[in-house]
């Protein structure tokens, strides 16, 4: 632990995490409550998760290559400033009274693809800055921040949105990026790219194009993982519990505004018991996870997951709900942690790009299912089995992270992939 704190690159990052994710947090819970608002329909927020998954899996097809090809930071600080200039235009049509429901879905669509190039852009940069013994360490602090960030940050929206509007929430937005930007400028200088070994390293004559290094790349990727069962059923766990999460956009709102009709208050009070338990969760997932099998806690948060899902559209009062959400919050901590630090300490940095995006890849296939089933649930046959269809993909997510498999005893060690 008191090595991380000797990294001032690390602290950057790990700063600029928590900064933007407060603003995007504000971002996500504004535009679902907006919209909400304007609609009155869990379709239209199943539309909201579903047109943010639609371009960002075109992007994941070769997003992975080019993270494992080029400077981390320096891809991170690109996505910034392009999602700030996205977000600082709509802000200007909110001020302006000009702003339609399409806008917020493109910018919706447009941000959430840059998510998808940025998360594990992230990861990749923190593993490459991290020494192997303070994984877990810089993984909790990832995730205080990121879910600690993004979820308090949607409380606090229920609280003042009456006050400030889209507008000048959207404007907060643009404002954490900038400092974002300028976080991620110090980390370092100059074009650092992760080095490959010299066992992948072909020997390409020069009529090799652009084209076909790509696919040669992406299938080594592919042939990375193929032959490893135990992380391809870590990505299948990954792959739901993303889903679902993300779909959780479907029914909070809702669950605020026709469950307890507390309207934009309520949600900021479901909003904070997620984000207090994330960040809860930050004071004991370390000590956790060198006490217990990674899998085993992966498997259990899964099932707190699945439970609260299940059981909170049945509380008889907001206050119940708020500490399923505070529950869920903690769950989803520990799992965050504890698939990251896995994935860090079984993946090469080379191959962290492609492995994420083949994972997010499956998640955001899965999210747009989801997205719909649940909106589509919710809306004709009520909000409890929009919670049920989450409910029962966490347990799917269970089923996955729990499977026994062997462990490999190298997991590092890389079988070369067939040349094309």
């Amino acid at each position: 632990m008191k090595l991380l704190f000797q990294k001032r690159a690390l602290q950057y990052v790990l700063a600029a995490n928590v900064i933007s994710m407060i603003g995007s947090g504000m971002n996500a819970a504004a535009m679902a409550w907006y919209i909400l608002q304007a609609t009155g329909s869990e379709v239209a927020l199943g539309t909201l998760a579903v047109l943010a998954a639609l371009p960002a899996m075109v992007l994941m097809v070769f997003g992975g290559v080019i993270i494992d090809r080029e400077d981390r930071r320096r891809l991170v600080m690109m996505l910034d400033a392009a999602r700030a200039i996205v977000i600082l235009t709509v802000a200007i049509l909110a001020f302006t009274h000009h702003v339609r429901l399409w806008h917020l879905y493109a910018m919706h669509m447009l941000v959430s693809t840059g998510f998808w190039m940025f998360w594990p852009s992230i990861t990749a940069l923190i593993q490459e800055l991290t020494p192997d013994s303070e994984y877990v360490s810089a993984n909790t602090f990832l995730m205080i921040g990121v879910q600690g960030g993004w979820l308090i940050a949607g409380s606090v929206v229920g609280f003042v949105y009456e006050h400030i509007g889209l507008g000048g929430i959207l404007l907060i937005d643009v404002t954490t990026y900038v400092v974002s930007f300028l976080c991620y400028f110090a980390v370092r200088k100059g074009r650092h790219v992760v080095p490959r070994p010299a066992e992948l390293l072909h020997d390409l004559d020069a009529a090799e194009t652009a084209v076909g290094r790509f696919v040669r790349e992406l299938r080594e990727g592919l042939f990375f993982l193929r032959v490893r069962p135990n992380l391809v059923l870590l990505g299948g766990a990954w792959a739901v519990f993303l889903g679902a999460m993300l779909t959780g956009i479907v029914v909070t709102p809702p669950l605020s505004e026709k469950v307890f009709h507390a309207g934009a208050q309520g949600y900021g009070w479901l909003n904070a018991g997620w984000g207090v338990g994330a960040f809860i969760s930050g004071l004991y997932a370390s000590g956790l996870l060198k006490r217990v099998n990674p899998q085993y806690a992966i498997s259990a948060a899964m099932l707190v997951l699945a439970l609260g899902m299940f059981a909170s559209p049945f509380a008889p009062w907001l206050a119940g709900a708020v500490v399923l959400y505070a529950m869920m919050g903690s769950a989803r901590g520990v799992c965050g942690v504890a698939m990251n630090t896995t994935l860090m300490q079984q993946v090469p940095p080379h191959f962290m790009g492609r492995v994420q995006n083949t994972y997010n890849f499956a998640g955001t296939i899965l999210q747009i299912f989801l997205s719909l089933g649940t909106a589509a649930a919710a809306h004709r046959f009520g909000l409890v089995y929009g919670f049920a269809v989450i409910g029962a993909a966490y347990v799917l997510a269970f089923l996955f992270a729990g499977w026994p498999i062997k462990q490999p005893e190298a997991a590092a060690t890389e079988p070369q992939a067939p040349r094309l």
